[in-house]
């Protein structure tokens, strides 16, 4: 008889049962959630609104046959130990396995680490607790206002508009990218101009005329300045400070995503499976290592064990006058800080030495996370600033330059952090203090709008404003535009027409909850539960029975939009045809239904997805004979592959079979590994 660990994706299972030895122990998968709210009950809820919302679960398809194999393996076991994530998911996961499969109360631990090294997962079997139910009913408070949210938002946006959608996070965050596009439709430019002289080796700008500070309208005022102004500069004065720039603290889940996003191009999405890659395990020669510490964080805190490690790296490889300090940041109330930033596992473990183990991409994103951590503890760059003020006439120009004086952090971080140096000359060396302009032009301007969000700048906005957790800004990106309510050009959103219409509707009937200072506070209200300082079934209760007769105003007095004519006409009414949208898609019908119940039968093209992972076929788009859409190999019969959801093109890394799109979440539907 062994002791059973239970983690959440396989690929760790090997990693993890090298270090605790296959003899003693059965480190296995329960391939991430096995079970979820029904779709049983009033709305399809699967909660008992008016019984404390009591949950229903049920076990999630194709996961019936997980569940009988670890009860059967629970039954044998000496002890099982639930070593899901330490976020609060990994917690929620917990307790329902330790629910679903009736584990014995004397019989499990709940053990966390937060890297997939052998000390630490030693260590956390040697230091295990109980399962964290103010955690747990934190994470079920969250899924239950999503399904809640997203069923009844979603149900009332497709019967009465063309939006597909809509969420408790989702919305907000297409809510910010509609505002910021009106903004920036009724930005009206202004005219500015600007004054410069150049002279041989630098150029000054107009900044102020007898200590006031100068705004140039238009090219008038700037023709009348330049009246005045003579091609001779009298040195006013030289000001020289020494300017520190300190290092960055380490990376949590949102600034991973900003950073990698703007740095190496990566969506928020991919970032995440790299990441969890990393942290998981990689083949190191004979050895099974995590290399980064867990990927979804809001903290930055780094261990003391790392602090003293890397310390002595940086006084080893570089100099004692590289050593920094451990970098302490403003704590915000909403931070979670039950584990580490993002750091790698060992500084010894360099990105040259590990890139032979990595794809290209792994390596650059662990490249990117190892020098931003060791950067975090190196010594402040130091910067010589000088400003140079010139007067002419009583109008007075100023020259900045900038020159690093020690490179401090930047010795490493030079790559990920922009720096060039300003230099001026010696104005010292000038006796009479006089300068002679080579020119003095004026330049028009305008002021520009503000620009439209990328995935970075939203998701630094979403973090800004206390909105979503770090583990849910890939998936809300992912959403929105899978949806169809953005559009991305040159790597910005824009909205759709179809974005701009859910986002008014949703305005117009719940602008009370779909806003930035509700949703805000409703994560705070997540926290006070985490922290046992809230009921989790009176924060429900005071947000449904404030939310529920929006819904019912919704539904009795939103306009429904109108059906889209064709232009054609119904061949046995005469009526227009009218395109509406049905369980398996959109169809072309009578506008006189349920009068006339004609529908026009299109022969529809197939559309190939990507190859197929058994025969290379083409993975093809195909109707049941029911009309219920699924999709299959071109090869059949020879080829017998097939899904109820449409595949993405990419391969599993864990068993290769292809990754699908599974109501809103990329998974395997072979061994169920999440893509994030």
């Amino acid at each position: 008889m062994k002791k059973v660990v239970i983690v959440e994706s396989p690929a760790k299972c090997k990693t993890i049962e090298k270090y605790l030895g296959s003899s003693e122990y059965n480190v296995v998968s329960s391939k991430g959630h096995i079970r979820d709210l029904a779709t049983t009950g009033k709305f399809g809820l699967g909660i008992d609104i008016e019984n404390n919302f009591k949950p229903s679960y049920t076990i999630i398809s194709g996961k019936k046959k997980d569940v009988t194999y670890l009860k059967k393996l629970i039954e044998q076991a000496d002890h099982v130990y639930l070593a899901t994530d330490p976020d609060r998911e990994g917690e929620t996961i917990s307790w329902h396995l330790f629910d679903e499969l009736a584990i014995p109360e004397d019989k499990y631990d709940r053990v966390v680490f937060n890297e997939i090294t052998k000390d630490i997962v030693l260590k956390a079997l040697e230091n295990p607790r109980r399962i964290d139910m103010n955690l747990v009913h934190s994470g079920e408070t969250r899924r239950f206002l999503d399904r809640i949210i997203g069923f009844r938002l979603s149900k009332l946006m497709q019967s009465k508009t063309g939006g597909k959608s809509a969420g408790r996070v989702q919305s907000v965050a297409l809510k910010l990218i509609v505002d910021r596009e009106r903004e920036i439709l009724a930005f009206v430019p202004k005219e500015y101009w600007t004054i410069e002289a150049e002279f041989k080796d630098f150029t000054a700008i107009l900044d102020s005329y007898h200590e006031k500070e100068i705004e140039i309208n238009n090219e008038e005022e700037a023709n009348l300045i330049l009246g005045k102004l003579s091609e001779e500069f009298k040195i006013a004065s030289i000001e020289e400070k020494e300017k520190n720039r300190s290092a960055k603290e380490v990376f949590k889940t949102s600034t991973l995503q900003q950073v990698a996003s703007s740095k190496l191009g990566f969506a928020a999405s991919k970032t995440m499976k790299l990441a969890q890659k990393l942290y998981e395990g990689v083949e190191i020669g004979s050895e099974t290592a995590g290399l980064i510490t867990y990927m979804r964080t809001d903290s930055t805190r780094i261990s003391d064990e790392f602090i003293k490690s890397t310390f002595g790296f940086i006084k080893e490889k570089y100099d004692e006058k590289y050593l920094g300090y451990v970098k302490k940041g403003k704590k915000k109330d909403n931070v979670q800080d039950a584990h580490e930033g993002i750091r790698p596992t060992s500084i010894n473990r360099n990105p040259e030495e590990m890139k032979k183990y990595l794809s290209a991409d792994e390596y650059k994103l662990y490249k990117m996370i190892y020098i931003r951590a060791l950067a975090s503890l190196m010594a402040d760059a130091k910067f010589l600033a000088t400003t140079v003020k010139l007067d002419n006439n009583g109008y007075i120009f100023k020259a900045n330059g900038s020159v690093l004086t020690f490179d401090g952090y930047l010795k490493v971080y030079s790559d990920y952090e922009d720096q060039e140096d300003t230099i001026l000359p010696n104005f010292n060396d000038n006796k009479d203090g006089v300068l002679t302009a080579e020119k003095i032009e004026k330049y028009q301007h305008f002021t520009k709008p503000p620009s439209r969000y990328t995935e970075s700048s939203l998701i630094k906005e979403l973090e800004s404003l206390g909105i979503g957790r770090p583990s849910t800004y890939a998936t809300i990106l992912g959403t929105i535009k899978e949806r169809g309510y953005v559009t991305l050009e040159d790597k910005k959103f824009i909205p759709t027409e179809i974005g701009i219409e859910t986002t008014d509707k949703l305005q117009e009937f719940f602008s009370s909850i779909v806003n930035v200072k509700y949703t805000a506070a409703m994560e705070d209200d997540l926290d006070k539960i985490a922290e046992n300082e809230a009921d989790y079934q009176k924060v429900l209760r005071e947000f449904y029975d404030g939310f529920a007769p929006l819904v019912d105003a919704a539904f009795k007095n939103m306009e429904k939009k109108p059906a889209e004519e064709t232009g054609e006409t119904c061949p046995e009414c005469g009526n227009s045809l009218v395109i509406r949208k049905g369980k398996y898609g959109e169809f072309v019908a009578c506008s006189n239904y349920p009068t006339c119940k004609y529908i026009k039968k299109e022969k529809k093209e197939s559309l190939v997805v990507c190859k197929c992972p058994k025969c290379s076929g083409d993975i093809v788009e195909k109707p049941t004979r029911k009309g219920k859409v699924f999709w299959g190999c071109s090869n059949y019969p020879k080829c017998k592959y097939a899904s109820w959801y449409k595949p993405t093109g990419e391969k599993c890394d864990v068993c290769g079979d292809l990754m699908v799109d599974k109501n809103k979440l990329i998974i395997c539907p072979t061994c169920s590994q999440n893509e994030d």
